[in-house]
């Protein structure tokens, strides 16, 4: 009995928090390690309706990446808050339509996030851990508005399976295999909102990736190059990059340090995109973002605690 209840007074702390907001509050849960506090963080999502631990049950992905990575950040000190991005999750009630959101939302609210990291965990800073398109939130929010008083709540960035070339870049690699002239149509879409032009009628198989309502939003994502975004910051960076990852490759971050030479680049051998151990081939890869107890791979956690606890 005594040894339970050691084990649970010694037991990270987890606790919801909530971040004021219009048109409602966001939303996340934060995890205190058991000891000392020597870092905070923010665990930012990817893309389309991931969740705060790493989830979308939409598609069946049930990886809990995001959750493992914060319990594996406890047990070396460091105090993650991971959240539901504004109209996902518990902030489903904070998202605007779709045809109000812009990028520069994220990268607002991963800013605010930040500071009440830094807040709860009793820190003057908080790292931005970015995920996949979490990566270029990341890169965003210190380039939306960066803080001229020496008052900055951003204390570097860990990039972890995030795209290094522009996205209308990527976006044309997905598209190449369509068949022609679907193919050509595709690309003048593109073409068209890398300039910021709406596109009134876009094919209609195609209506799904470019209809209107979605538009505003893709013409303010296309506007970035993760890049130069980070060669343009001059704080801490840590790239992080599986090599079997099928959906973000070695390339990227390799663009990534090829902007940032600063930064500290490592590629993991036989790990894919949700952060796991997994072959190249594709099913077996994506059997991994099935499995919530499949743990991160080996060297994940260890490289991105030890590049937020260096001294600086």
């Amino acid at each position: 009995m005594l040894t339970l209840a050691a084990a649970l007074v010694l037991s990270p702390i987890s606790v919801p928090v909530e971040l004021p907001s219009t048109p409602a509050p966001l939303h996340g849960v934060l995890l205190t390690p058991e000891g000392q506090t020597h870092a905070a963080a923010v665990i930012i999502p990817g893309s389309g309706p991931t969740d705060r631990d790493g989830n979308s049950p939409q598609f069946g992905i049930k990886a809990a990446t995001y959750r493992l990575l914060a319990e594996g950040l406890a047990e070396r000190g460091v105090a993650s808050i991971r959240i539901d991005k504004r109209g996902i999750g518990e902030s489903a009630a904070a998202g605007p339509s779709e045809a109000d959101l812009r990028f520069s939302t994220y990268a607002e609210d991963a800013r605010a996030w930040a500071a009440e990291a830094a807040a709860k965990a009793g820190r003057p800073c908080a790292w931005l851990i970015g995920h996949s398109e979490g990566a270029l939130v990341a890169l965003a929010a210190v380039a939306a508005n960066p803080d001229k008083d020496g008052d900055d709540k951003v204390c570097g960035l860990v990039l972890l399976s995030g795209a290094g070339r522009p996205a209308g870049v990527v976006l044309r690699e997905q598209l190449a295999a369509l068949p022609e002239p679907l193919k050509a149509e595709a690309y003048a879409v593109v073409e068209e909102l890398e300039a910021g032009r709406t596109v009134a009628n876009p094919p209609a198989s195609l209506a799904a990736l470019f209809r209107p309502s979605v538009q505003p939003y893709l013409i303010s994502w296309l506007t970035l190059d993760p890049a130069k975004l980070a060669a343009a910051y001059d704080g801490p960076v840590f790239i992080g990059q599986g090599a079997t990852d099928i959906q973000v490759t070695a390339a990227d971050a390799e663009a990534l340090k090829a902007g940032q030479p600063r930064a500290e680049l490592v590629i993991w051998d036989g790990v894919n995109h949700v952060l796991k151990v997994a072959p190249a081939d594709r099913a077996a890869n994506v059997a991994t973002y099935m499995d919530p107890a499949l743990p991160l791979a080996p060297g994940v956690v260890e490289a991105v605690a030890e590049f937020m606890l260096k001294p600086r």
